[in-house]
């Protein structure tokens, strides 16, 4: 008898079809496929397996550990479950978690992908501190044994830093205005002295930034810097010059010969960092010290190539000239991605809150309808009419507000304790500290107590990558307490009036208000 099973094998599958052996018909060999019957053939174990193997490739593996419902008929070499190791590895997404620290010491555990940048991890930590996001939040990688700190770029995955950081490193969470102020105003940071060209460009300063960026051109940053000798304590003043190829110091004076020059140290697998405290740990001859660290280096202070330069400027354009050079486009990429993204916002985005100083003109709304004012002299008249007008209505509602006219509100000498441009009781020496951190850009400011007088308050401000201080003073007219910069010609009833006043006018200041110091607790 013919039989008219099929063998099925695992997962319900059919055999597949065997030709008939040599010397056997079948009973209707010209029947419909659908009424055609084989006879049972045995099936060899190979072609079980194969079966298998194929079906294993179409297995869904993308899913986490299910239990088998089915657990007898595994076989001995089969898991009950689906394991993570499974996966193909673009499948599987990793996760780790990263300790994230803020200015004032406290800490946030963050759960990451493996993939994640240092802007993505900088935007997640804006959200969840409720702060704005003006894409000038950084993070920075800090080594306090060996006193060096950086700010990682946009485009650097977090995981992989983290990997080559020592037991005692950490990343710090702050801002920095000057990431890339560079890109916005390049002859701040590159002085016509320090930059040459092995061909001379064409347009001066406006393709300063694009021969840095094209692989073609040779730009070299050249002059003197301190250099401390591979382990050992003694530093040496060099002629310096720095190509694609690495920094490079000359044997002979200022010779730039290819048999005078010296490698110093190569960009390609290094970091450039700042010197936290150049002159107490590697007793640095200046106060402006940076190191080009090896990325193999992890605690050792043998193989860290430290410099330093005659001041703040020198500094900022070796630095800054080392970023071009090894990432090239990528930092301006990283520069133009927010504004790329500014039209994709939604509606209900967080707005910027810094305002250019470009975008800020004087109105006139004394008629029908407001006019710019155009003239200078008539825009500095309306601006200190409008700060007497201020006065005046402060005046009133401090009246309104206290119990008695002589007595002045106390809610105006406090209430510039809640904003983020107030830092308290600091020193002068902190405060210089927090404006350099943040980045040297002009405008960059913030407001502490006064250590000398201790009813008055000072404003900390930098304006061409230097630091002054202005002493606000507090002045009684009429009976009331205001505040003022230029010895009371100009009043205010609180401080908060006269930073708003200030971000819209320079007054007696060099420049106007533009950013704050802040720091945000985690």
């Amino acid at each position: 008898m013919q039989s008219e099973t099929v063998p099925l094998l695992q997962n319900g599958q059919h055999a597949r079809s065997q030709p008939p052996p040599s010397g056997t018909r079948s009973l209707q060999p010209q029947a419909s496929p659908r009424l055609q019957v084989q006879r049972s053939q045995p099936v060899h174990i190979l072609a079980v397996r194969r079966l298998q193997e194929e079906g294993e490739q179409f297995r869904t593996s993308s899913l986490p550990a299910i239990p088998n419902p089915f657990p007898e008929l595994c076989g001995p070499g089969s898991p009950p479950l689906l394991t993570r190791g499974s996966l193909p590895p673009s499948q599987a997404a990793a996760k780790q978690d990263v300790k994230i620290f803020s200015e004032d010491g406290t800490s946030k555990v963050v759960e990451i992908l493996a993939d994640m940048t240092a802007r993505d991890l900088c935007q997640l930590l804006v959200y969840r501190s409720h702060c704005v996001d003006d894409n000038s939040w950084t993070l920075v990688e800090h080594h306090p044994h060996l006193g060096l700190e950086r700010y990682l770029e946009d485009h650097e995955l977090v995981v992989q830093v983290e990997s080559t950081l020592a037991s005692d490193s950490k990343f710090l969470f702050r801002k920095n205005y000057a990431k890339y102020e560079f890109f916005k105003n390049p002859t701040n940071f590159f002085p016509e002295q320090m930059v040459t060209w092995c061909q001379q460009p064409n347009g001066g300063h406006n393709q300063l930034l694009q021969n840095f960026l094209n692989c073609s051109s040779c730009p070299e940053i050249q002059g003197f810097l301190h250099v401390k000798d591979l382990g050992k304590k003694s530093w040496r003043k060099l002629y310096v010059c720095l190509r694609r190829s690495g920094l490079y110091c000359s044997t002979k004076g200022v010779s730039k010969e290819p048999r005078h020059l010296q490698l110093l140290a190569g960009l390609e697998d290094s970091s450039i960092f700042s010197l936290i405290a150049g002159r107490k740990q590697y007793c640095a001859p200046t106060d402006y010290g940076f190191c080009i660290k090896p990325n193999k280096v992890r605690s050792e202070t043998k193989e860290l190539r430290l410099l330093c330069a005659e001041d703040e400027q020198g500094r900022t354009c070796w630095m800054t000239a080392c970023r071009l050079l090894k990432y090239g486009m990528l930092l301006y990429q990283n520069y133009r991605i927010p504004s790329q993204r500014k039209p994709l916002l939604p509606s209900f985005s967080t707005p910027v809150r810094s305002v250019s100083e470009n975008s800020l003109v004087a109105m006139d709304f004394s008629g029908q309808t407001g006019r710019v004012i155009e003239n200078p002299a008539e825009a500095q008249s309306a601006a200190l009419e409008e700060g007497h007008a201020w006065r005046k209505r402060s005046t009133r509602m401090n009246i309104l507000s206290s119990q008695s006219p002589l007595q002045p509100s106390t809610l105006s000498t406090v209430i510039h304790r809640t904003q983020h441009w107030f830092h308290g009781h600091i020193s002068r020496e902190e405060s210089h500290r927090i404006i350099k951190q943040q980045g040297l850009v002009d405008g960059l400011f913030l407001l502490r107590d006064s250590q000398s007088n201790p009813k008055a308050f000072v404003l900390t401000l930098c304006h061409h990558q230097k630091i002054k201080n202005f002493q606000i003073l507090p002045c009684e007219d009429d009976g009331q307490i205001y505040f003022s910069l230029d010895d009371g010609n100009t009043k205010f009833s609180d401080l908060i009036q006269l930073v708003d006043f200030y971000q819209l006018n320079k007054g007696v200041l060099p420049c106007k208000l533009r950013h704050h110091c802040i720091r945000v607790a985690l």
